[in-house]
């Protein structure tokens, strides 16, 4: 997997808002090679979603992109102007957003929505576009014969497997998956999961999995990122991350996680709210719930350090 499809530098992004500025994205660098999924995890309201829109170029226009490159196969995505974005949108780089699903229009066919989407890209004409359409249910496990129906007529699990239809029906090289599993029973999660393992093999994407659920990234993802207040508190292949987690957050976040190999078990539960980003403690944004918390963490930001070989921490503790 060395081939990088998007490298992320030194991004900062916030929002302007009456309480003042909410800064969601600080100080975010990593990469994404050919055929890797990377998985984002952090609590609702870490800012993971609005890394994921930052990197696609979908900000609400009260945002500020600070500073930083977005590099998607060596092309800066933020110096783009919307003609080239349209270009790379849905052909280069696809979305599946939060709550997917429910987004379908439900006043036309599956297969009109989906051709709808390789008309807007592709110079073929409308039989063609659907002949594209059937092809990728088929592939997602849909199935063609379902061109001519209508969303409320499919199931839940069978709406979410449009929704990556649809992203995936131009043959993008990088996908951004904003909580794919939402709103899902455990069983159709199981399936959605092996289908996205079975498309990245099956086209050799770069996936970007947002999620706050640690067990899908356990199961989907080759390197993890541990998001805290807008900014990676913990990065590593997925091995070591889970096996050995040196960020308090990290430690705290595996050690609510159930394990079923266990007989007895005791959750711990970690005390404290997520930090206000329009109003963050100043240091790290971790110390007021740390128990390892010393001075200097109260008043000085921890830098993102490598301590072993691709295992990175923001931790004044390494």
């Amino acid at each position: 997997m060395a081939d990088i499809i998007l490298r992320v530098e030194d991004l900062n992004m916030y929002y302007r808002t009456k309480e003042g500025n909410v800064r969601a994205v600080q100080d975010v660098g990593f990469e994404v090679s050919k055929g890797e999924t990377v998985g984002v995890a952090g609590e609702s309201g870490s800012g993971k979603s609005s890394l994921a829109l930052t990197i696609l170029r979908l900000l609400p226009n009260y945002s500020v992109v600070e500073r930083g490159r977005i590099l998607l196969d060596g092309e800066d995505v933020l110096s783009m102007d919307e003609e080239e974005l349209r270009r790379i949108r849905w052909t280069k780089m696809s979305f599946v957003p939060q709550a997917s699903m429910n987004a379908l229009n439900p006043v036309f066919t599956i297969g009109d929505q989906i051709a709808e989407a390789v008309l807007t890209h592709r110079d073929v004409s409308k039989g063609e576009a659907m002949e594209m359409a059937g092809s990728i249910l088929d592939v997602v496990g849909v199935g063609r014969n379902r061109l001519n129906s209508y969303p409320h007529e499919l199931s839940g699990g069978q709406r979410q497997r449009v929704a990556i239809a649809m992203a995936l029906v131009n043959n993008p090289k990088f996908v951004v998956l904003d909580e794919p599993t939402t709103a899902l029973d455990v069983m159709v999660q199981a399936q959605i999961l092996k289908l996205l393992e079975e498309l990245r093999s099956k086209y050799d994407m770069g996936m970007l999995l947002i999620t706050h659920d640690l067990s899908i990234i356990a199961e989907l993802a080759d390197k993890v990122i541990i998001y805290y207040g807008g900014r990676i508190a913990e990065m590593a292949p997925s091995v070591e991350l889970y096996g050995n987690p040196l960020h308090p957050y990290t430690q705290a976040l595996l050690k609510a996680f159930p394990d079923i190999r266990a007989k007895r078990q005791r959750f711990s539960f970690l005390p404290g709210s997520p930090p206000n980003l329009a109003n963050p403690p100043p240091g790290c944004p971790f110390h007021p719930r740390c128990p390892y918390a010393f001075d200097r963490c109260r008043t000085e930001v921890p830098g993102l350090r490598e301590v072993k070989p691709g295992h990175w921490v923001a931790c004044h503790l390494y």
